[in-house]
């Protein structure tokens, strides 16, 4: 045993195990305590004509009354030393002096409250000395009895506030708050109990079902090899409050995490869903007895009482938001803003060990680098793309990796924008070598953004961000929305259409609020983003002669900045590109013209919409003609196959060349255009 009463013990490094750890130290101090006990019950039965009395602590006689009146409230314990125990120590209870702010009498008071929690025979002392048979706890006046002062001390007395240590702590609890100071009764919480005696097997039980999770230190699976820069000098940090802002929601909070816990240091991740302030404080606890650091992730939607209830402390506090921290959470301490590192954590690695054997694994990288997903997320959507496939009776496909991926990280768009789940890809598209080759582009842009405008730094200043915006522009009909759609698939994300009906409002702000909600969902999410006849939006300012167009002006100013700092992908459509603000073509990655089709292409079309119907002979030569004869996009083309196969469907028999030949003269009409006739003299 050392100096302070410590001696060696099983407990683990990480204050994980379940062994006696530290135990005999505090079981020593206790021993100790024991006689400074004996002593004070000497000099209490020294003369006491009730000493002997089997009722004694059961009723107050005359001579009680007296020997009281007359006694100095100032007498010492005599025959033993006070048990202060060496704060400055490397024993269990010295460590925790150190990471509550204890002083030596504050640990005093601790192992005087502690002592019935391990040895039954001090309830038996205590009721003696607190004169009452039925009261054996340690009382305020008791603790500082045997501390060699006594409760008129205004400095001992002060231990006991509600903001000293061992209160603000948690580690004391004081009842009975009814009754004066000195005979109120002190105890020690069972998870202190626990800590003292060397066991951290588990969590506190005030935080089961509360979003905590202990995360021990050692490098485990799933960890990044390398730890983050920002992590390390965390980790290398003394106590400090951080806010992360993430790109990818959880990305940050994990490498950072990964990081403590490569270090040594074991991690408390903490995921609110309120503000819950007994939770906190004892979170705190928590992590001050293993020398744990606390990473918040996600926050809930007002983080202030959260944020305050954390930072002003001594523990190492990581808050991770997609949201810049507010100034007003902690006006008392410094809480340092900081940019998360990097993207997604994991990437091909992790899908891999998460998901175990997959049909195909050497498109995986390729499959999932589209999705900004953070551990947490990864693991999530792989445990969804196992139970499919488990249903299906296979073994995990790509299929169902993106199928998952989209489940986890899709937004919360479906009030203000249509969703869309692709069902086209390259094969269906018909249009010329240059806009196929930059619809190609635009999805690998998506999948590198983080590479390129991350690692590679080729976009830094000014607040931008990592979007990737672009605009197809072209007449009705050419094949804009289905190009967005077949980016979204190829991409294995969700197309999401902005009704802009819903977004544009008379009132002067609102129409601006209504685009950044959609805007910060994005950012947060995985999805193709598609503004359809943009220009309602994203059309030309105007000179200012009226208020009208001041607020019009207003308008393209915040989509301007706010396309800046977008993180998103998204696509704007045009049948006039002339119509879209020069500012806006300016912060465009791509522009993607989608020309009117020739008669080659339209022939294209044409088979491509009868690929799967039952067709009659004359069908591709019929085909052959119309496309010749009448200028349709596809659109229109694909509109005429669809009344080409009603009229088919009415006769139930396959479909004609005069079905096809009905279909285009309609949609020529519904244009408004002369139909061509093949019968009539003056017809090409």
């Amino acid at each position: 045993m050392g100096a302070d009463g410590t001696g060696t013990g099983t407990g683990t490094a990480d204050g994980t195990g379940t062994g006696t750890g530290d135990g005999g130290g505090v079981l020593g101090l206790i021993a100790a305590l024991r006689a400074r006990v004996a002593a004070l019950v000497e000099a209490r039965s020294a003369g006491d004509p009730t000493a002997g009395d089997p009722l004694r602590g059961l009723y107050v006689g005359e001579e009680t009354a007296r020997r009281t009146a007359v006694r100095d409230a100032g007498d010492a314990v005599r025959g033993a030393d006070p048990v202060l125990p060496d704060i400055g120590g490397a024993g269990r209870t010295a460590r925790l002096a150190r990471a509550f702010g204890l002083s030596a009498l504050d640990a005093h008071i601790l192992l005087v409250a502690l002592a019935p929690e391990v040895d039954r025979g001090f309830e038996t002392l205590y009721g003696y000395l607190n004169d009452d048979v039925g009261r054996r706890r340690a009382t305020v006046a008791l603790a500082l009895d045997l501390a060699g002062t006594g409760p008129s001390d205004p400095a001992g007395r002060d231990r006991f506030h509600p903001a000293a240590p061992l209160r603000a702590g948690g580690l004391l609890e004081v009842a009975d708050e009814d009754r004066p100071l000195p005979g109120r009764a002190l105890g020690v919480p069972e998870r202190v109990v626990a800590h003292l005696l060397g066991d951290d097997g588990r969590l506190d039980a005030e935080l089961l079902g509360r979003g905590v999770e202990l995360m021990p230190p050692s490098v485990v699976a799933g960890a990044p090899p390398e730890p983050s820069a920002l992590g390390a000098r965390i980790a290398a940090a003394g106590p400090v409050a951080v806010h992360l802002r993430e790109r990818v929601p959880g990305a940050g909070a994990a490498a950072v995490a990964a990081a403590l816990r490569g270090a040594g240091r074991p991690v408390l991740r903490y995921r609110p869903e309120s503000v819950d302030v007994p939770t906190v404080r004892a979170l705190l606890r928590e992590a001050r007895l293993r020398e744990a650091a606390v990473v918040v992730e996600p926050l809930p939607p007002d983080p202030g009482p959260l944020v305050r209830a954390l930072v002003p402390s001594d523990v190492t506090v990581i808050l991770a938001g997609t949201d810049a921290p507010d100034p007003r959470w902690a006006t008392g301490a410094v809480l340092l803003a900081l940019d998360a590192p990097g993207g997604a954590t994991g990437g091909g690695d992790l899908w891999r060990r998460e998901l175990g054997p997959l049909e195909d694994d050497s498109d995986l990288d390729r499959a999932t680098a589209a999705y900004r997903l953070g551990e947490d997320q990864i693991r999530r959507a792989a445990r969804t793309a196992r139970a499919l496939a488990a249903f299906e009776g296979t073994a995990p496909t790509l299929a169902h990796v993106r199928h998952s991926a989209r489940l986890v990280s899709a937004p919360l768009l479906d009030s203000r924008a249509r969703r869309v789940r692709p069902a086209v890809g390259f094969a269906d598209l018909v249009l010329p070598e240059e806009p196929l080759g930059l619809l190609r582009e635009l999805t690998g842009r998506a999948r590198d953004r983080d590479r390129v405008l991350g690692e590679w730094r080729l976009r830094t200043g000014g607040g931008r961000g990592r979007g990737v915006v672009s605009l197809f522009a072209g007449e009705s009909g050419t094949g804009k929305t289905l190009g967005a759609e077949v980016v979204a698939g190829e991409l294995g994300l969700d197309l999401y259409v902005v009704d802009l009906s819903s977004l544009v409002d008379k009132y002067v702000g609102e129409t601006e609020k209504n685009l950044e909600r959609i805007f910060a969902e994005v950012d947060r999410t995985d999805c193709v983003l598609l503004f359809d006849e943009a220009d309602a939006v994203f059309g030309k300012r105007s000179e200012v002669r009226s208020s009208h167009d001041r607020y019009a002006n207003l308008e393209s100013a915040y989509l301007l900045q706010r396309l800046e700092a977008f993180d998103g992908l998204a696509v704007l459509t045009t049948n006039l590109r002339s119509n879209i603000d020069e500012a806006f073509t300016r912060r465009l990655d791509l522009v993607v013209e989608f020309p009117f089709p020739d008669a080659a292409q339209r022939v294209s079309l044409w088979r491509s919409c009868l690929a799967d119907t039952p067709r009659a002979a004359d069908v591709d030569a019929e085909v052959a003609r119309c496309a010749e004869e009448f200028e349709l996009a596809g659109g229109a083309i694909r509109s005429a196959a669809v009344t080409a196969g009603y009229l088919a469907a009415a006769r139930g028999a396959a479909v004609t060349g005069a079905d096809v030949r009905e279909g285009a003269r309609r949609e020529y009409r519904k244009a408004g255009r002369l139909v061509p006739d093949a019968g009539l003299p003056w017809a090409p």
